[in-house]
């Protein structure tokens, strides 16, 4: 997703710039429609599907409980009115987040379009998981999951829900419900669209499954318990994207990753393979809501293995391909050191003429050529009379017979590096 930036042409209306600009506002409108519907008799018994919890009873006081009477809610087919109008405040809220909190970011920090819509996506999705881990935690501390695990599996069929339980499903369908329309407001790139079409799936698959299971005990620990995770990953490629340097919260986060995939699958197997198995009521019976027959537990059981089998596999991917790239980032670095300095020492030796070898730069420079013959000519007058000095002074020079020679003794001596035998 690109920054929007603002034109003096306001675009035609209801065109597709159009909608892309104001669709936070559009939303907003509709959205005020059911609830300006509250507010008149006639209306009110249509808005009020969309915008409250449906299907609720209303239990007696027991002796635990004398003072007041407890409100249960089951769920039924009213409840994808009021997903849809929680969709609506979805899409609200991410366009408020994305303009009041992350735009303004994005303008400080000018990242790249690749880092700019995955700063996005975990801006979006961290402050999602961090508002339903903590909203999760106080329904299982309040509900006494904690305390008594075997709350889970225990008195299944769980088809009375709280309010606090019910509208957490509610709210999490919503909002992964927002999020298909969200990949047209946001601009998203079409290679990017499957691999956030089969995460999206995944979640309304898992989540709609736990509610329409009446497993929403079992559902709720194991979404706190991945919300928890995914949202150390997201917060960590935040700042990983203001610091680079940063990698302690993805080493965190892999650990907890692993951790996270292993408890959740000996919670599943726990909850639904000896708990469930062992229930007395093991029969279909959809008035009550009763789906603990073997079929279906091995459907929920084969459906959460699978998943965290794919989760792992795209984990290892992932882990592995981090490798490859920071072994082949250092690898030519380390390489170039010792060729940079072989090729300055040896160029540098070949310009200066290293022994007494003429190079081709040298050779095919005319200037050069001529300053290293005179100076081949110097040294060789100055041998010539080094060794003419040395055999006067043995005795063994004669001007007359030794003259022709010279250069040949001397031919010879500079193969021997100039080397003359003294005699006495």
């Amino acid at each position: 997703m690109a920054i929007r930036k603002k034109s003096t042409k306001s675009p035609p209306v209801l065109s597709h710039e159009f909608v892309l600009q104001n669709h936070a506002d559009i939303v907003s409108c509709v959205a005020m429609v059911f609830l300006l519907g509250l507010m008149f008799e006639i209306t009110a018994k249509a808005s009020i599907i969309f915008v409250t919890l449906q299907y609720n009873v209303t239990l007696p006081a027991t002796e635990e409980q004398a003072t007041e009477s407890a409100s249960l809610y089951y769920y039924g087919i009213k409840d994808l009115a009021t997903v849809f109008f929680y969709m609506l405040v979805a899409i609200i809220i991410h366009a408020v987040i994305q303009e009041y909190m992350l735009d303004k970011i994005n303008r400080r920090m000018h990242f790249s379009k690749t880092k700019h819509s995955k700063f996005n996506e975990s801006g979006q999705l961290s402050a999602f998981y961090l508002f339903a881990c903590v909203w999760g935690t106080f329904i299982l501390i309040s509900e006494n999951y904690i305390s008594d695990p075997t709350i889970l599996w225990r008195a299944y069929p769980h088809n009375l829900m709280t309010f606090q339980m019910k509208f957490f499903y509610i709210s999490q369908l919503a909002y992964w419900l927002h999020a298909f329309p969200e990949l047209y407001f946001q601009k998203t790139k079409k290679e990017d669209i499957p691999r956030q079409l089969v995460y999206i799936g995944l979640y309304l698959f898992h989540i709609a499954g736990a509610y329409l299971l009446n497993l929403n005990h079992l559902g709720l620990v194991l979404l706190v318990l991945h919300y928890f995770v995914e949202f150390l990953f997201h917060i960590s490629r935040l700042f990983y994207f203001s610091n680079e340097k940063y990698q302690k919260g993805f080493s965190l986060w892999a650990v907890l990753f692993v951790f996270g995939r292993l408890l959740t699958l000996i919670l599943s197997v726990l909850t639904v393979g000896f708990g469930l198995a062992r229930a007395e009521n093991q029969k279909l019976d959809f008035s009550t809501g009763n789906f603990n027959v073997l079929a279906v537990r091995i459907a929920v059981l084969a459906s959460i293995c699978i998943t965290q089998a794919f989760m792992m596999w795209k984990f290892i991917n992932f882990q592995l391909r981090r490798w490859r790239e920071h072994s082949a980032f250092q690898a030519p670095a380390v390489k170039k050191k010792p060729t940079v300095t072989k090729g300055r020492s040896s160029k540098k030796g070949t310009e200066n003429g290293v022994n007494g070898t003429l190079t081709s730069n040298v050779a095919d420079s005319p200037q050069k050529g001529t300053e290293v013959l005179s100076l081949a000519g110097f040294i060789w007058d100055q041998q010539s009379s080094l060794l003419g000095f040395r055999l006067f002074l043995a005795g063994r020079w004669s001007f007359t017979e030794d003259l022709p020679h010279l250069p040949g003794r001397l031919a010879a001596s500079s193969c021997s590096h100039f080397h003359v035998p003294w005699t006495g």
